[in-house]
């Protein structure tokens, strides 16, 4: 560190940065692209965007006025469509920040902290920036990385966790968890918080949320980014027991969710039929897609999800001969999986642009 400059924390410095999809505009800036000139298959929100309700809703917000710091309404929306009270709660700047939220509410330096891998990054993340110390179980390959619960329970056994990360369908393998098998685990391990992600569970059909469990140590993440599109806006929210709540929400900043994302939240919850809509029009692209890809050659990992996992050797040098082209996928070397990329799936004719160019790419590989 430079001399006369105050240090930051040592569990500032020891936390790497964590790299995630869509685009980095530095790097399109770069190779003299701008963001509206690529067509992103790296992340994983509904390709069909948000519902038009959303634009009359967000052109009434009066953006001299602050939010309201409790996002009531956009609480009593989802308290209703989740049959749950108002106080169980939480609304975010994204599940992100509902992440770091958690993190720190709840652990202390020397916590111990499981993940279940390989996942998203930011959970480890901020389980280390409050010294917690991280485990990670990691699903195997040959295994098509299908969580093995006898191992988990092993692992859960040994180290006692304060909490345990786990995604379901996880990013970025789309695998599933049963929430039987969560609701096992929380019965066994009563003191440890149990954080399920649930970002992608609108593109699963017939999975259930855990929510169903009724345990109060297991905590539901969601994002509204995904299924609503509104990934621009940030917005998502927690769901858990009324003490675990309000744990989270004496630690969030003020007016966390701001005005825009609070009325796009409650807009989209009332056009419930266009999401059902265009996640029915994804489901039949990505099963087009899957098979194209297929035919190319490629080996992908089963999914339960409209995104998925393809191994192509260098993942990273395969991201750049496409990117090239102006169309982008996820390097998942950040996941430890360098011979991978994820690909989620868009509408018809974006599909059959990707498909033509992962055809260019392997003929000028030849």
């Amino acid at each position: 560190m430079t001399k006369n400059v105050p240090a930051p924390r040592p569990e500032v410095l020891r936390a790497s940065p964590v790299h995630h999809g869509a685009p980095d505009y530095a790097e399109l800036e770069r190779l003299g692209m701008a963001p509206e000139d690529v067509l992103d298959f790296s992340v994983s929100s509904n390709p069909y965007g948000p519902s038009p309700r959303l634009w009359e809703a967000l052109r009434r917000v009066p953006l001299d006025r602050y939010p309201d710091r409790d996002a009531l309404a956009l609480r009593r929306r989802l308290a209703v469509r989740l049959d749950v009270a108002p106080d169980r709660i939480v609304a975010g700047n994204g599940a992100a920040e509902l992440i770091w939220l958690i993190a720190l509410a709840f652990l202390r330096p020397g916590d111990r902290v499981l993940v279940l891998g390989p996942t998203f990054g930011e959970y480890a993340r901020a389980a280390v920036l409050m010294g917690a110390r991280v485990e990670s179980w990691t699903a195997r390959p040959e295994r098509d990385f299908v969580v093995e619960p006898d191992r988990v329970a092993q692992i859960l056994r040994r180290v006692q966790p304060r909490l345990v990360f786990l995604c379901s369908p996880n990013n970025p393998t789309g695998v599933i968890i049963s929430p039987d098998v969560v609701a096992a685990w929380a019965r066994a391990y009563p003191r440890t918080l149990f954080i399920v992600d649930e970002a992608y569970l609108a593109f699963a059909t017939g999975l259930q949320s855990t929510l169903t469990i009724g345990a109060g140590n297991v905590l539901a993440l969601r994002s509204m980014t995904k299924e609503y599109a509104l990934a621009g806006l940030r917005l998502g929210y927690a769901v858990s027991h009324e003490e675990v709540i309000a744990a989270l929400a004496r630690v969030r900043p003020p007016w966390n969710v701001n005005s825009l994302a609070q009325a796009a939240g409650v807009a989209a919850l009332a056009d419930e039929e266009y999401v059902h809509r265009s996640l029915a029009l994804l489901a039949a692209a990505r099963e087009e897609l899957v098979a194209g890809l297929q035919n190319l050659g490629l080996e992908l990992v089963p999914s339960a999800v409209h995104f998925f996992l393809v191994r192509v050797g260098d993942g990273a040098a395969f991201r750049r001969k496409l990117l090239r082209r102006k169309v982008q996928v996820r390097d998942c070397a950040s996941f430890g999986l360098p011979a991978y990329v994820r690909i989620a799936a868009r509408r018809p004719e974006e599909n059959a642009r990707l498909l033509e160019e992962v055809e260019r790419t392997f003929q000028s590989a030849v």
